[in-house]
């Protein structure tokens, strides 16, 4: 488990590499799919730490959710003034504040 700085790009670089991962679906206790975190520009720091805390933790609960909003250091200052503006952190805030847990589902490249 990696030691997050307060630097989200410095936090970035200790991940493991997310180019065999197509996307990631988030998935509820009813085996929904709630979101899904495709690998493309603008999402791809998001599904690194998702896959990163799958690898870490093997689901999204309150305690995985803690450490991706230390991972995403900066964001999740941002996220908590302004709701609404990075929804994958905000997800991380509603578990990590008693919200259902989730299972992380990596989607490889075919």
């Amino acid at each position: 488990m990696i030691d997050p700085t307060n630097v989200f790009k410095e936090n970035l670089a200790l991940l493991p590499a997310i180019d065999a991962v197509e996307r990631i679906d988030l998935v509820d206790g009813q085996h929904t799919v709630v979101a899904s975190i495709e690998n493309m520009p603008g999402k791809q720091g998001s599904l690194a730490v998702y896959h990163y805390l799958q690898q870490a933790f093997g689901a999204l609960d309150a305690r995985a959710a803690e450490h991706g909003l230390a991972v995403f250091a900066e964001h999740t200052a941002d996220a908590r003034t302004r709701p609404g503006a990075h929804p994958n952190v905000d997800r991380l805030l509603g578990i990590a504040a008693g919200g259902q847990a989730l299972q992380i589902r990596v989607v490889a490249k075919a």
